[in-house]
């Protein structure tokens, strides 16, 4: 058996989203040999967003169209990108860092992890069993099936009110079941579904079970303010209920919160000395693309000054 290729670098990100691309600009930029790695396509979960409104200078713009933006601007800087990459084991702890995949090891003085979240599990009866048949966390992705059908997407954030009314392009009819009696999302969202005659809200009501045989047939909900429990007839349902990090690999070897997410400074350094973390993986109070890029931008620049601090620490060492 042939060894693993070395591969040896001054950067290497993790995540090829918002977060790892500005990243990967930024150290680019500062002529730092840099990588990105990611376990997919780069482009990370917007490029599944079926638009964009609120991130300056592009109006509105298709999420794919806009990643496919971000991915030229790297292309502009020779960042080596590594898509599709399964990783097997991360070691964050020495001075020089190495990420193993099946196709290398990767060699980094310093890493920044932008791996992103995932859509949060509703955790009942069902949502695993009909994954794929009645049950998606992607309305972009598989909205088209439920053509003149019934769907319920549970959650009150800007995700589950905008996705839900994407939806009514294709279902008949669209319950948002939200666990409170008010709803989270921006006011512009909200707004947009109230006009919607496809659309009905189901407050104080949260998923206890998800029925079906060979797919969805119906959800089981509680209302949280009476204890009534009651059934919905639906085909499809969509969880949007929040994200947790995607931090498999990690390992615990960088200092986390209650909920996964890593902890940084203000300059994005975590609690091991040359790695960083950006975007929706890190613990922040927003998770959007625009943070995403700016958390980027700043791990990319101090992941800079990280290596030109060590560099000078060995000029003094040898002086």
């Amino acid at each position: 058996m042939s060894e693993k290729k070395i591969y040896e670098y001054d950067v290497v990100i993790l995540g090829g989203g918002p977060a790892g691309i500005s990243a990967g600009i930024y150290a680019a930029r500062g002529a730092a040999k840099t990588a990105i790695l990611d376990i997919s396509m780069l482009g990370g979960q917007p490029s599944n967003y079926l638009e964009l409104e609120n991130y300056p200078g592009f109006g509105k713009i298709g999420g794919y169209d806009m990643m496919e933006k971000f991915e030229e601007h790297v292309d502009m800087f020779n960042i080596d990108k590594y898509p599709m990459q399964e990783i097997q084991k991360i070691n964050l702890l020495p001075e020089v860092k190495s990420i193993e995949t099946l196709d290398g090891v990767f060699n980094a003085k310093t890493v920044i992890i932008a791996t992103g979240a995932q859509a949060k599990k509703l955790g009942i009866p069902g949502e695993k069993e009909l994954l794929g048949r009645g049950v998606s966390y992607c309305a972009v992705c598989d909205g088209a099936f439920y053509r003149d059908k019934t769907v319920a997407v549970v959650g009150g954030g800007n995700a589950a009110v905008e996705e839900g009314t994407y939806l009514t392009k294709f279902a008949k009819k669209v319950y948002i079941v939200h666990r409170r009696d008010t709803l989270r999302a921006d006011k512009i969202a909200q707004e947009r579904a109230f006009g919607n005659d496809k659309v009905e809200f189901v407050y104080d009501s949260v998923p206890l079970e998800i029925k079906g045989n060979d797919s969805v047939e119906k959800i089981v909900l509680k209302n949280v303010k009476t204890g009534v429990e009651s059934e919905l007839a639906v085909d499809g349902v969509f969880p949007y209920i929040g994200f947790v990090p995607n931090v498999e690999y990690i390992n615990a070897q960088v200092e986390q919160d209650e909920n996964g997410f890593i902890v940084t400074d203000e300059t994005m350094r975590t609690s091991v000395e040359g790695v960083f973390a950006a975007g929706d993986v890190r613990t922040t109070p927003l998770r959007q693309v625009i943070t995403a890029a700016a958390d980027g931008a700043v791990a990319g620049c101090y992941a800079l000054k990280y290596i030109d601090e060590k560099a000078m620490e060995r000029v003094g060492a040898a002086k």
